[in-house]
């Protein structure tokens, strides 16, 4: 077995460490809230809703407790612009939702695209179009995080299929939020978050936790909010501080202030989109098992991954030359990484719930779309490795 990740985000601050790590037996969702906690989270904005409340419950409790403000708000959209208006005051803010209330907050998380807000949205999947199946697992929501917002743009969207990892993905979550200026969604399902494994959280400062860039630029003197250094990166300066700037929804300039000037527009546009997606390789994450000799490659993400893990194992102990890429990132699509790791396999499996959104950006990413196969479920039931396996086994049997 090989695990592996890569791109890990520049700018990170990491302390010696210096206390023995913290064990703990917790759900998935309890570790999202102990991964905020450990990169800084000091503002929580939300309005419970299934599978993710334990999120604002959690929080709720502990977040006072570090001189943090929890709020629950009247409702989603709310939420998300009250994180909104924090972050711009100089918070680490995030908000915890499922499916519906990730509808509603769309217009909120388009603005903090457009006004280059540091925020963290998690999405804890069920099932649905509208309320559909509130206490079951779906992967339906990927392309909803890509797209949901209108206009051109681009995010950033992590997911996880262990407790260990939704911990270590929160923290990764909160430091691309903040060295890109850019909300960024984390996307897990019912599963993931309610089961309970142990997790390991390490002490204060062994993970890499990234600062807030602050501009040096003295008071009274212009400050350009929207003007990137030559790495990439906007300094900021807190809402209601030392500078005053405009913030707004509308295409603007350096200043912030509203522009229409065509010049402007098209740079602005580009920049929030090329942002993320020239950095596409830096930004991917995932695990792989036994890809080095691999003639089958299961593509998979979320729980959905922990049964096509199960199989690969049990085939792999049988001689079969199977392996399994786990997909940590979602977007930017990692596209260049997939079409590596899958260049000399016979097949691809992409194993998902849901009607195959991963399993179309996986067919534009190869060389031979023609060599991959969906295996899904859309049930509200998670998807199995007899499952996996039958579809397996048909393929294998018709020759290819």
């Amino acid at each position: 077995m090989k695990a592996a990740g890569t791109g890990k985000s520049p700018g990170g601050r990491a302390k010696k460490a210096s206390a023995a790590p913290d064990v703990r037996f917790v759900q998935g969702n309890e570790a999202c809230v102990q991964g905020a906690l450990y990169a800084g989270l000091n503002f929580f904005a939300g309005y419970p809703i299934t599978p993710s409340t334990e999120i604002a419950e959690h929080l709720a409790e502990l977040l006072p407790r570090k001189d943090g403000v929890f709020i629950q708000m009247e409702d989603e959209i709310g939420s998300m612009c009250a994180v909104c208006g924090a972050a711009l005051a100089g918070a680490k803010a995030m908000t915890a939702t499922s499916g519906p209330g990730f509808s509603l907050k769309q217009e909120a998380i388009g603005y903090a695209c457009m006004a280059e807000i540091p925020c963290v949205i998690v999405n804890v999947q069920r099932g649905g179009p509208s309320t559909g199946l509130p206490t079951k697992v779906a992967q339906g929501d990927v392309m909803q995080t890509r797209w949901g917002t209108h206009g051109d743009h681009s995010i950033v969207v992590l997911t996880a299929s262990s407790v260990q990892d939704i911990f270590e993905i929160t923290v990764e979550g909160f430091n691309i939020s903040e060295i890109y200026r850019t909300p960024v969604v984390l996307l897990f399902d019912e599963v993931v978050g309610h089961m309970r494994e142990r997790l390991i959280v390490p002490p204060q400062g062994e993970l890499s936790v990234v600062d807030r860039l602050y501009t040096e630029v003295k008071a009274g003197v212009n400050y350009h909010p929207y003007l990137p250094r030559e790495d990439g990166r906007l300094p900021v300066s807190d809402f209601g501080g030392v500078h005053r700037y405009n913030v707004t929804g509308l295409f603007h300039d350096i200043f912030g202030f509203p522009t229409e000037n065509p010049d402007q527009v098209n740079k602005l546009i580009h920049h929030l989109v090329d942002k993320i997606e020239n950095r596409a390789h830096l930004l991917a994450r995932w695990k792989e098992y036994h890809l080095e000799d691999a003639e089958h490659i299961i593509i998979s993400y979320g729980a959905s991954a922990r049964s096509a893990r199960h199989l690969v194992e049990g085939r792999r102990s049988k001689g079969d030359r199977i392996g399994l890429l786990d997909l940590q990132t979602l977007w930017p699509f990692p596209a260049q990484l997939i079409r590596e790791k899958t260049a000399h396999a016979k097949n691809v499996f992409v194993v998902e719930m849901n009607m195959g959104q991963i399993t179309t950006q996986v067919k534009q990413a190869v060389v031979t779309p023609n060599r991959v196969f969906l295996v899904n479920r859309m049930d509200g039931m998670l998807v199995t490795p007899t499952d996996i396996g039958t579809v397996m086994r048909t393929v294998e049997g018709r020759g290819f």
